[in-house]
């Protein structure tokens, strides 16, 4: 198992002479023969010991086997025991998630900290098998079938190229010590049920199980590798990605939404792992405002596009205005000023701002969002337009619409706030004090970009 063990780690992980590994050993058998292995080929290591404290007394002996071998090695050794059950509580996380992600974040810290090119995982071929049919059951779409991954990023795991019998066989023959952790032998943990009970019954049908799952993996990752690379290029050449939400060209996304396999992999890209696609493909080829939710953001058709945003939670704001002397901070508007209308005064063009006949006003105005049965005087016209026509001849998306605002005198709309003013508060001849205010930039969210308002 040596020669296999020195021609995986330079041939299959690409380890350098000079690299530096840190070993994660639990006191198992795995991780205590990935040990011997190294320090058998003289490749320079550390020890990193995690003690979970789940297991009383038990979780003490195994960090003290660990120390003494790795003494016994003249290895560096580093330990740190975790609160493991009041940090999954306070992070509402399983044991099991609570002790991966503490262990992983320390080992990382070790690894710079120490000088460690690579952190050592002492992850066996029957681990990779048995997450694939892990993943199979689950439902995570060809990257689940890829298995375990020989490297990932800073990440190797050395002991892939062997099954659990063979590993057992070299520890027996170098008399190598090792802790039995007994949770291994509970079957209510699903990897555990596979193990001893689903696995060995597979095995009845093809004894030859291990090579063949791990040879359909290889050819598994080939086949994530180019539809990967398919998406990526088409995330690239039709999606727009910003802060607040993500928008898919429709008609290039329609020519690949019978493929299920396209579009499972392009919106797990996107964050969005638990979308059905009977309801994705309802959506994309809906109407404008079909939409379907997911977690905490929704997908959206908006005309040519497909809008994914986060989902807004619905309350009424109302915001009251007795006056603009003095105020600091008013919502939606970023600065607000009043003006003499002086033989000087001129009216820019300025985005989001609006221009008011402070004197029409009457106060105490009133903001708040707009509602299906407004209707205002647009600038420039004598007659009355419902506000949802305004906004839909100004092709606002279904999601911009809900963040539209207005600004209300005595019952009227005065602005729509950051695109139109109405036609009853215009500058005029007779005006003499003017009402100026400019709309907060983050509260206009939209493709749209609106003209400012005389």
């Amino acid at each position: 198992m040596t020669e296999k063990f020195l021609n995986f780690i330079y041939s299959v992980l690409k380890l350098k002479k000079d690299d530096k590994v840190l070993l994660a050993v639990s006191g198992g058998i795995d991780s205590m023969v990935m040990m011997h292995l190294f320090f058998k080929a003289g490749i320079s290591s550390g020890i990193a010991h995690c003690n979970f404290c789940l297991r009383g007394s038990d979780s003490d002996l195994d960090e003290e086997l660990v120390r003494n071998t790795a003494s016994l090695y003249n290895l560096p050794f580093y330990s740190k025991r975790f609160d493991t059950r009041e940090y999954a509580k306070s992070k509402g996380y399983s044991l099991q998630m609570a002790a991966r992600e503490l262990r992983y974040s320390w080992f990382e810290e070790i690894r710079k900290i120490n000088g460690y090119n690579y952190i050592a995982i002492a992850h066996n071929l029957n681990d990779n098998i048995e997450t694939i049919l892990i993943n199979t059951i689950r439902g995570t779409g060809i990257a689940g079938l890829t298995g375990i991954k020989p490297v990932n990023g800073n990440i190797i795991r050395p002991l892939l190229l062997a099954d659990r019998e063979e590993i057992s066989r070299y520890c027996r023959e170098n008399n190598i010590p090792f802790r039995e952790d007994r949770t291994n032998n509970e079957i209510k943990y699903i990897r555990n049920k596979l193990r001893h009970k689903i696995i060995p019954l597979l095995k009845e049908i093809n004894p030859s199980l291990n090579e063949t799952l791990a040879e359909n993996a290889e050819r598994m990752n080939d086949a994530y590798e180019l539809i990967t690379n398919i998406v990526a290029g088409f995330r690239n050449e039709s999606v727009k990605e910003n802060p607040d939400r993500i928008s898919i060209d429709i008609r290039a996304l329609q020519e690949w939404s019978d493929n299920s396999v396209f579009l499972y992999e392009l919106f797990r890209m996107l964050g969005l792992h638990d979308v059905p696609l009977r309801d994705l493909r309802s959506v994309i080829n809906g109407n404008t405002g079909r939409m379907v939710f997911t977690g905490l953001k929704r997908i959206v058709k908006n005309r040519n596009e497909l809008l994914i945003v986060p989902v807004q939670p619905l309350k009424e704001e109302y915001y009251s205005i007795n006056d603009f002397a003095g105020l600091t901070r008013i919502p939606f508007i970023e600065s607000a000023r009043i003006d003499e209308k002086t033989k000087e005064f001129k009216i820019t063009q300025e985005e989001r701002t609006a221009y008011l006949d402070y004197d029409m006003l009457r106060f105490p105005l009133t903001i708040r969002k707009w509602d299906k049965g407004d209707y205002f005087y647009p600038f420039g016209m004598n007659h009355r337009k419902k506000l949802s026509d305004y906004l839909t001849d100004i092709r606002m998306s279904l999601i911009d619409k809900e963040m539209v605002y207005v600004m209300l005198s005595g019952g009227d709309i005065a602005w729509i706030i950051g695109y139109r003013t109405d036609n009853r508060f215009r500058i005029t001849d007779s005006t003499t004090r003017v009402l100026i205010l400019k709309a907060a930039a983050l509260h206009l969210t939209g493709s749209e970009s609106p003209a400012s308002s005389d």
